[in-house]
Formats: C-alpha cells, structure tokens, sequence
C-alpha cells in the first residue's frame, strides 16, 4: 500500500554514472541533410524523410561512415520481460528486452502507459537494452490519491522527470537515451535539465506543445480557465465526464481522432489504453492532469537541454499541429526536425516501420561518437 505521506522529491545518482560530454562540432549539433525516400521508409544510414534541417548535407565521407546498418539477426526476437519497480514506496511496473548495447528508456504519453511502445520493444532490443515505463498515475504503476499530499500538484513534469532519473539510477544502472511521445518529451526533457549526466540523448516523437497551458491563454480567458478547473476537480462534473470517456466506444473514437492511419486503432490498443484506465485512482490522476495547466512548456526546456535533440513529428496529428512543431528546429540542441508523412500523434505505435529505423540510427549515431571521445 502506498504511503500517504508526501514523498520528497530529492535524490542521488550514484557516482558510477559519469559526467557526460557534449559532442559539438563548430559550435553546432552535427545534423544531416535529409531526402524522400521510395514508399518512406527510413534507412539506418541517415536521417530520411521530409524534413526542416538546420545544416548542410554530410560529406560524403561521413555519409560512407554512417552507412553501415547494426548487425541484427532480424530471425531472432528478444523475449520481452515484464518487472516491478519500488520507488518511494510505489509499485512502477516497466517492461525490459535487449541484454547488449546502449541503454535506451522509452516514455509514454498522456493516458498510455509502456504496452504503447509493444511494436518497438523487441525490434530496438536487437541492439540496445530497452526499457519502458508506466509513469506513475498510469499504466499498472500505482496511482496515488493526489489530494493526499500537500502541494498543489502531485503529478507534475517534476515527479515524473524524478521517477526517470531514479529508474535510470536503480534499474538501467548507466546512462540512457530517452525516447518520447507527446506529454512524455516534456517528462524527458526536464529530467535530462535536472541530472544531466544521465541523459546521453532524445527522440522526441510529437512532443505535446501544451496548447492548454495557462501562458498560451489570452489573459481575459484565464479566470474561466481556472473556475473550470475547479468544477471538474472538485464537483461531481469531473467524475461524469471521465465516466464517459472511459468507454471501449469514447477510447476508439479518439485515437482515431489522433492517428490518421485508423486501421491501427484495434481492440488491442483500444484495451491497451482503456484496461488500466478503470483501475482504482486513475479517474483522480486523469482529472488532475487535465486541470495542469503550469509548469514547463517544451520551449522553456530546449535552451536548457546539454544532450543532442532529435524531433520527429508525424505531420496528420490534429492535436498538435506540425507547422508550430517546426519551430523546435530552431533551439540549439535539435540537431533535426524529421517530419514523418501520413502518420498521427503516436508515431511509434502507427508507423513503426519509420519510428524504430530512426531511433536505431540516432542511438548508433551518438553511441559511436561518445566511444569516439573515450578513445
């Protein structure tokens, strides 16, 4: 059973953990040029798909030396293991494959949890030890009762960024990339500001922009903002309207709202989602999300991030709209902004035939240059 106690958000990373290095060259990330590719697939020699870049191509020198895929046996499919996690006294479910290679740790979005990543899993543990984990308040993690703690909000970016570094410091035991979809960017961002030496890079997939937040609100429509806040927090309303959307029917009519491809919107996922959803607590953690509207925005974060930046954004997700993600080209840290065509706010569970290429390059890529600078 979970405390009710507020739990202290200080922590240590063990020693073991180096400091990291930032590779830069010029002054800049390297990036590289990126091109249409037949049927868009992404190859492992770069970077491919449409895309806004902030650098000219690579020599052909580098692109010679980036060419050369992983060696996979694509036969073999590494088991896929399921585990419990204490921290601080709550059970955080994750999953785990891979016994070989960089450390990667793969972050939800709002109402998911770690089976969203089951299409990336087994594909990226060919070469990596992967990680995935229910924040807490979702998935099978334990939800605890906001309103027994005594701070205005429990589930913040802050929890969550501390739940992360300390996974990476108790379970990964080393250094980590972080690879992230919607609300879990801003999870990965914060949390690779406060323990930099953990972080070694991010794929950030859709990164949710935080349309709702208080700052992006004219200043006339804040006060209505924060008294309905207050009626779905505090009043009956709140309840009903979980209640609702809560349902197999309100679950599917949503995602395909956000995927564009709805052939990817199955029972599975619709369960995926819903399954964990009913548990005891989740109703509190849902409306106590959604009436969140502080915090950091992923432009607060970016200067402040001292690990390479990948952005991928499927360029159909009607939530958060493409032409303002763009703008996240410019910080920096993002070495390339990819735009993923045809594909909607879950890019790793709708096109994992682009989504899991991409990451396995941006891992080989800063693998290789950390051994670079050891050696």
């Amino acid at each position: 059973m979970a405390s009710s106690s507020s739990p202290s958000l200080s922590f240590s990373v063990p020693n073991s953990l180096p400091k990291r290095k930032l590779f830069r060259s010029s002054g800049h990330h390297r990036a590289v040029s990126l091109k249409y590719l037949d049927h868009y697939r992404v190859s492992s020699n770069g970077y491919r798909s449409i895309c806004c870049s902030k650098a000219s191509a690579l020599d052909s020198s580098e692109e010679k030396r980036d060419s050369a895929p992983f060696a996979v046996d694509s036969a073999s499919e590494p088991e896929v293991r399921t585990g419990m996690w204490n921290w601080r006294g709550y059970r955080i479910r994750y999953q785990y494959a891979g016994k070989d290679g960089p450390a990667l740790v793969l972050i939800h979005g709002f109402g998911a949890n770690s089976d969203h990543w089951r299409k990336n899993i087994s594909y990226l543990a060919k070469t990596s030890r992967v990680y995935s984990i229910d924040l807490i308040g979702y998935g099978y993690s334990d939800k605890p009762n906001p309103r027994e703690f005594k701070v205005n909000s429990f589930y913040t970016f802050e929890t969550w960024a501390s739940q992360l570094n300390d996974f990476c410091a108790d379970v990964v035991k080393d250094e980590a990339f972080f690879i992230c979809n919607s609300i879990g960017g801003v999870v990965g961002l914060q949390a690779a500001i406060m323990e930099p030496q953990i972080c070694k890079g991010i794929l950030l997939l859709n990164i949710s922009l935080r349309m709702l937040h208080i700052k992006k609100q004219p200043w006339y429509g804040r006060p209505f903002i924060k008294s309905f806040q207050r009626l779905l927090r505090n009043t009956i309303v709140g309840r009903l309207f979980f209640k609702a959307v809560a349902t197999p029917e309100s679950i599917k009519s949503i995602l395909c709202q956000c995927y564009h491809d709805t052939s990817a919107v199955t029972d599975e996922l619709v369960q995926i989602i819903l399954k964990p959803g009913l548990d005891p607590g989740a109703a509190d953690v849902f409306l106590e999300f959604i009436c969140y509207s502080d915090g950091p925005l992923p432009e607060e974060l970016l200067p402040k991030v001292k690990c390479p930046v990948l952005v991928a954004w499927g360029d159909k997700d009607p939530w958060e709209p493409v032409e303002l993600g763009k703008a996240y080209a410019k910080f920096d840290a993002v070495e390339d902004f990819v735009i993923l065509p045809n594909v909607g706010h879950c890019p790793q569970d709708e096109a994992p035939h682009l989504v899991n290429p991409l990451i396995e390059t941006f891992v080989k890529r800063h693998s290789e240059e950390m051994i670079g600078l050891l050696t």
